[in-house]
Order: structure tokens, then C-alpha cells, then sequence
């Protein structure tokens, strides 16, 4: 079997321009993401079957079905911040996929981790999913994540993903939808985030490139 890119649309023009921005001042469009283990540098975590972590403090639970995995490489780096920062930057990916499994934009986890135009940006990606009756089945790794902190308190991770093991899946059938790996198969992301009075930290602006020569093999 093989990769599929997610049915949403691409990054407008200049987005490579403006990646390298949303430290500084945001930005933009949510793009699609995604059995078998993947190890990786600095610690990998995972969110499968039966849930990511209930984090503690009230965090809502995300809950996976047993088809489907969220990969997240280097989420210890030895910074507590930074650590806390990669935490939910990882619980954010896992909520949108969340409320992709349970069929609805409104979910608890959704409206905890994103804000502002990022909660937007991923209630119009899930409704690409459900319109099209769609679902996905594999594993999604996300890797290279860097975390950097502006003056202002905000923080920014940038990141990729890699979808070559992840599927496109109609919701009715179940069945997967065979696509063919491609550069297509592999985003850079750019994340905006801000620090909650109660210690969580919301991703505001997204911004992503699909086939971005960072996140190439």
C-alpha cells in the first residue's frame, strides 16, 4: 500500500517566504497530516489505540482508533519550556486527528489546544475529512521539531511530517485508499503559540508547505 496526501488545500503562494516569518509575526494555512514502531533522536512518543496521554489539570483525553498512530520524534530535549512547549504542540496535532475519528469540528481537545486563526484553520481541515467521508489509517511521524522562544513570551515550532505510512480511508467502506508515496507525502509546518494563564500552550497561526525540500528523505 501506499502514501496518500490528505484532501485539503495547498499553502498559497510564497508560503516558503512566510514560514520563515511566523516566528515573528504568524500566519496562515492548516495542511494535512496522518501500524509499527519509529524510533526517534532525543525520545519519541506516540499517540495510538486507546488515547494519547490524559494530561493531567483537566487536559482532555484524544482518543485513537486501533488502525491509527501519531508518531512524535525529539519530543525531550532537556528543556523544561521547551519540553512543555513540544507537549502540546504534540496534543494539538492529536486533537485535530481526534475530532477527525469522532466525526464532529467541536471537541473539547480542539478548542484547548488551538485559538484564534489556528482553531479556524483546523475546524475547515477536519470539515474537508468529513465532506468528503473520509478518515485515515497508519502512522503519521513528526520529526525535526524546533522549538524557539520570542521576546514577547510566544513561542514557534516548526516541524515536519511524514504521511508516506499513513492513508487516506473512506469512512462508510473503511477501506483505504491506495495512493503513491510521493515529495507530496512529506510538510513542513511553522506554529504560533501562546502560554494560557493555566499553563497551556494554545497554537494560534499555522502556516505549512507540502513537498517542502526540508522534509524530503
Amino acid at each position: 500500500m501506499t502514501s496518500r496526501p490528505r484532501p485539503f488545500p495547498t499553502a498559497a503562494a510564497g508560503a516558503t517566504a512566510a514560514l520563515l516569518l511566523l516566528t515573528a509575526c504568524g500566519g496562515g494555512d492548516e495542511e494535512p497530516r496522518g501500524p509499527g514502531e519509529i524510533a526517534g533522536a532525543g525520545g519519541a512518543v506516540s499517540a495510538s489505540a486507546g488515547g494519547s496521554a490524559s494530561a493531567s489539570g483537566g487536559r482532555p483525553t484524544v482518543t485513537f482508533p486501533s488502525d491509527a498512530r501519531n508518531v512524535f520524534e525529539g519530543q525531550k530535549t532537556g528543556d523544561a519550556r521547551k519540553d512543555a512547549v513540544l507537549a502540546d504542540n504534540a496534543q494539538r496535532i492529536n486533537s485535530i486527528d481526534d475530532a477527525i475519528f469522532q466525526g464532529t469540528v467541536n471537541t473539547e481537545a480542539l478548542g484547548f489546544y488551538s485559538a484564534e486563526g489556528a482553531l479556524g484553520s483546523a475546524r475547515m481541515f477536519i470539515k474537508g475529512y468529513l465532506d468528503d467521508g473520509r478518515s485515515w489509517t497508519g502512522t503519521t511521524r513528526y520529526f525535526d521539531r524546533q522549538v524557539s522562544f520570542r521576546s514577547n513570551g510566544s513561542a514557534a515550532v516548526v516541524y515536519c511530517s511524514d504521511e508516506s505510512k499513513s492513508f487516506l480511508k473512506n469512512r462508510k467502506t473503511n477501506k483505504a485508499e491506495k495512493t503513491p508515496t510521493s515529495a507530496d507525502s512529506y510538510v513542513l509546518y511553522n506554529t504560533k503559540l501562546v502560554e494560557t494563564p493555566d499553563g497551556v500552550w494554545q497554537t494560534i497561526k499555522v502556516i505549512s508547505k507540502r513537498g517542502a525540500a526540508q522534509c524530503q528523505p
